[in-house]
């Protein structure tokens, strides 16, 4: 933890000419563009893993023809096929899973009081009026909605709404163009997949809840990742 706050403050104090009482927040953004850009290759792997079963959509469509009265069969069928094509129905987790560590480090040295003994002296840093160890109830109980701390989450609402349907749009273009997902009544290629697929043009909505209940530095990551998401996927999936 000492050796991940030293490398935020020393990204702050390279950042403070340009960001100035804000250098913090905007080191915090430059650390998730890194993080995402280390898992980059991951994520463009996991592209080509679903155009990969959306060419074996054919032989799955033979196997639910042929094991559709068993779905346990069935199951098994599928998922041997995706083991002889070396194809992973879960690879698109994977560069989620791996920022994960990223996260909650994060999201530990603006939770603690503490750090190596001393006092956490990047709890001081702000976003503007925003503390960046503070929450939106916080900024609520100290100025209310128009306080300064208050306008300041009422701007990253803003922005994580306008990326949250970007990314609700892309996922619906993506679920109706692609046919390696199953479409609804169609049956799944793997267990629980179907469910999953239903729920994900809504995910990014749920940026709101996490933007709401988490620390503000923490805040700033989701903010960050997600928009490079709905970017990357953009991209990869065109």
């Amino acid at each position: 933890m000492s050796v991940f706050a030293s490398l935020v403050e020393r990204l702050a104090d390279l950042l403070q000419p340009l960001f100035g009482v804000s250098a913090a927040a905007a080191a915090i953004v430059l650390f998730t563009a890194l993080v995402r850009l280390l898992v980059h290759p991951l994520s463009r792997a996991a592209a080509r893993g679903q155009k990969a079963r959306a060419a074996l959509r054919p032989r799955i469509a033979e196997l639910r023809r042929r094991h559709g009265r068993d779905p346990e069969k069935l199951q098994r069928a599928v998922l041997d096929l995706h083991a002889r094509e070396k194809v992973s129905p879960l690879s698109g987790c994977l560069p989620s899973l791996l920022q994960l560590p990223a996260f909650f480090l994060l999201y530990h040295l603006f939770s603690s009081e503490t750090i190596g003994g001393r006092a956490n002296e990047l709890l001081g840093h702000r976003l503007f009026a925003a503390p960046l160890g503070g929450r939106w109830t916080d900024a609520l109980g100290h100025g209310g909605v128009f306080g300064g701390a208050g306008l300041v989450y009422a701007g990253l609402f803003a922005v994580v709404t306008v990326v949250a349907w970007f990314g609700y749009r892309l996922s619906r273009r993506m679920m109706a163009a692609n046919p390696a997902l199953p479409a609804a009544g169609e049956g799944e290629q793997v267990p629980g997949l179907g469910a999953v697929t239903k729920v994900m043009p809504f995910m990014s909505f749920f940026t709101l809840v996490t933007v709401a209940v988490m620390p503000l530095a923490a805040a700033l990551y989701i903010v960050t990742s997600t928009t490079w998401s709905v970017v990357e996927r953009a991209v990869l999936y065109r």
